[in-house]
Formats: structure tokens, C-alpha cells, sequence
């Protein structure tokens, strides 16, 4: 029987464990399922060049189809599988056709959270994950600065900021809500999260911490024109950006029997609980491992992820605890602000800012902040470092990116 993979999702998660399985010799048919219109292509820029209309849409594309097909990968785009039968080994796609596969991979990402309060459904009160959020975003974002409107994001993280940035740089007025207490505060120490709040504020973005949103107020035209505190007080707006997190797309998995976890488990070779099926998602690690890692949700590490994941669905065996992993995120000031400021002159002048202690898993990081570099590095953190060029020291571990 010739084998055949097939794989659910034609993000970079798909498209590089497609591109691994190959490398790897594997010389079966492999079918890449997309559900979106557009072909695989960069998310990153999306909430920075795209969004600020720097960017052309062939630049957006990752890999080209006719890539694809030279390596004998078969991509279909707008295509929905609503379900998984393992015992027949087929997909069932969303027009009743059938996939056979001798080997599943689940690439299915994750979805934005969205706002459970009243108004919520307005129109103007959009998430970013998709080139058409994003676009969607932009236009958006062109009425309002023809009619002098606002830009409220709900959310402090990096996509919430990054999205508040671009819009300062159009001209666009802009509050950035946060329920917590700082900025980035699950990713980043107290210093730099004090540092990017400030960095923002001086660009002109306001920032209201320990937000509380009772509603949202929507006008006669159904768009979204306000945001309602607790305290009675409104922000006024003519776009709401939600930022406020993701949750993974398991509800295949779940359908077919797979053990999740707020996300899909799998073991050290990214296998999940039936071995025909591997995941490129949320990984957990069970004893005697003795440690859990969630979402390596960074470009090197997801690559080397994918490539764990064909090894495994290909039968060799490459597995997780074998490689160092880094937890690697851009602190350039152009990370979160999206291009306003230049360079890395703060912070000591350093280019790579820091040095992350972690708690809860035996695993240890460094940011890279080099302009696009995407760096491994290796070398393990022992214990508090002086602060000094490239570095910052951390008072306590407690002030890491705790996962």
C-alpha cells in the first residue's frame, strides 16, 4: 500500500512539516489542506507592514503553489475537514469527499478569544490572525482617519501593541486597554515591560492598565462606538482591535478521541495518543520527563517542531528532550512598536536584550534582538548575570516569562 500523508492546516506549521518530510525521503503523496482562500503565507508582518500598507502581497507569500508542486505537495486552499475517522483512516471534507491518509498530521493553529461582553458582536470589533483580519483592520482603519475617529486595542500583549503602533504611525489617535497591571507581563521582567510602556506612551498611544470593560457601546450604523469602563467612563472609538489571547483549534481532535489538554497532548516526537496522528500545536510532556511545555510559539523553534513532527510521522525518531529548545523573542524596540523607533540604541545600546530564567520547566532562553536575525542559542543560563552590553540582568527569577 503506498503511503500518504495528509495534513490539516497549510500555515507554517503544515508547510514545514511538509518541507521535512521530504528532506527527510519521504516519497509518498503528501495533501496539504488549507481552509483559507489565500496560500501558505508570513503572519508576523501582518500586524506591522502589512497592516501599514508597506508591504506587497507577493512579499505576504511563504511558499509559492508551484514550489509546492515541484516538491510533489498537493495544495488545496478553502478546504474545511469536518471530521477524522481513525478506525477507516480518512478525513471527511466539508463537501463529503474522503481523504485517505496512513499518516494524519493536525497543523490546525488557533483561533483569536473575543470579547463576551455586551456589543461584542458590533461591527469595528475585529481580531488579527488571518490576512483577512488584517485587511479587514486596514480598512477599518481608513475610515476612521477620514472621520477622525479613535483605535481602541483590548489587550497589551505583543499583537496588541504592535497593532497600536501601526496605527500611530498612520496618524490614528489610540488607547491600548490592559487588564493587568503592566504591559507583556506574562512574556517579560517588570524593567522591559516599564520600558515598552513608556516607549509607547511617548509615541503618543494611551495606555490604561488594570482595565476593566463593562460593554461596548455601538452607534445607529451598528459600528462599535465606544468602550464603556466600569467606573461609567467611555473611550470613544470607531475600531475596537481584540488582542486578548488565542485557543487552540482542537476540536477535530477532540471529535476523533485524541487526549487534549487545552490543546492537543502528544509525546517527545510530537505524536498525539493514536500514533498514525502527529501535532505541530500546544505540546505537553508527562513524567518522567517531568517538565510541560506549552506553545513554542517562535519561528525557529516552530520550524525545528516541524521537522520533529514529519521525523515522527515518517517513522524515525527524533525526539524533543534530544534538542536544546530556547524560548527566542524579538525585543527590538520595531517588535512592539512596529517600526516607529529604529534601531536599538536603549538599554545599554544592546542588540540582544536579555537573559530569561523559567519557571515551572527546566528550560532556558534568551531573547534575540538583532534586526530580523533569528538566532539559536545554546548555552544554558546559570544563574543571575550582570547586567552589561546585550544583557540585562534580572533581579529575581521570578521576573522571567513564566509559561
Amino acid at each position: 500500500m503506498s503511503q500518504s500523508i495528509v495534513i490539516i492546516g497549510a500555515g507554517q506549521a503544515g508547510v514545514q512539516t511538509a518541507e521535512a518530510l521530504r528532506a527527510a525521503g519521504f516519497d509518498g503523496s503528501i495533501t496539504l489542506l488549507g481552509n483559507e482562500a489565500h496560500g501558505p503565507y508570513h503572519r508576523p508582518p501582518l500586524s506591522k507592514a502589512w497592516l501599514a500598507g508597506e508591504m506587497e502581497a507577493i512579499q505576504l507569500v511563504m511558499r509559492a503553489p508551484e514550489m509546492l508542486a515541484k516538491k510533489n505537495i498537493t495544495l488545496r486552499t478553502n478546504t474545511e475537514v469536518s471530521a477524522i475517522d481513525r478506525t477507516a483512516k480518512t478525513v471527511t471534507l466539508a463537501d463529503g469527499s474522503t481523504l485517505p491518509y496512513t499518516g494524519l498530521v493536525l497543523a490546525t493553529g488557533s483561533t483569536p478569544r473575543m470579547l463576551s461582553l455586551p456589543g461584542a458582536d458590533a461591527k469595528g470589533v475585529l481580531p488579527l490572525r488571518s490576512r483577512d483580519d488584517a485587511s479587514a483592520i486596514a480598512e477599518r482603519m481608513a475610515a476612521c482617519l477620514q472621520k477622525n475617529l479613535p483605535l481602541v486595542v483590548i489587550g497589551g500583549g505583543f499583537i496588541g501593541l504592535e497593532v497600536a503602533a501601526t496605527a500611530r504611525k498612520k496618524g490614528l489617535s489610540v488607547t491600548v486597554l490592559e487588564a493587568a497591571p503592566r504591559l507583556l507581563g506574562r512574556v517579560l521582567a517588570q524593567s522591559l515591560s516599564d520600558w515598552y510602556a513608556e516607549l509607547h506612551r511617548s509615541h503618543g498611544a494611551k495606555l490604561v492598565l488594570n482595565a476593566q470593560i463593562a460593554a461596548l457601546e455601538v452607534g445607529s450604523d451598528g459600528y462599535v462606538s465606544g468602550v464603556r469602563m466600569a467606573d461609567g467612563s467611555v473611550q470613544a472609538t470607531g475600531l475596537v482591535v481584540v488582542g486578548i489571547g488565542v485557543a487552540a483549534n482542537d476540536q477535530l481532535a477532540k471529535a476523533a478521541g485524541l487526549e487534549c489538554d487545552r490543546g492537543i497532548v502528544v509525546d517527545d516526537c510530537c505524536r498525539t495518543s493514536d500514533n498514525r496522528i502527529v501535532s505541530g500545536g500546544r505540546l505537553h510532556r508527562s513524567p518522567p520527563f517531568g517538565w510541560h511545555l506549552a506553545e513554542v510559539g517562535v519561528c525557529s523553534k516552530r520550524d525545528r517542531a516541524r521537522q520533529i513532527c514529519g521525523c515522527g510521522i515518517a517513522g524515525h525518531r527524533a525526539p524533543l528532550h534530544r534538542h536544546t529548545l530556547v524560548l527566542e523573542r524579538s525585543v527590538r524596540q520595531k517588535a512592539a512598536n512596529g517600526g516607529i523607533v529604529d534601531g536599538c540604541g536603549h538599554l545599554g545600546g544592546a542588540r540582544r536584550h536579555g537573559v530569561w530564567p523559567f519557571q515551572r520547566v527546566p528550560l532556558q532562553g534568551r531573547t534575540t534582538a538583532g534586526r530580523g536575525q533569528r538566532q539559536r542559542h545554546q548555552r544554558p543560563f546559570t544563574g543571575p548575570q550582570a547586567a552589561g552590553p546585550g544583557r540585562v540582568a534580572y533581579p529575581c527569577a521570578s521576573e522571567g516569562p513564566g509559561l
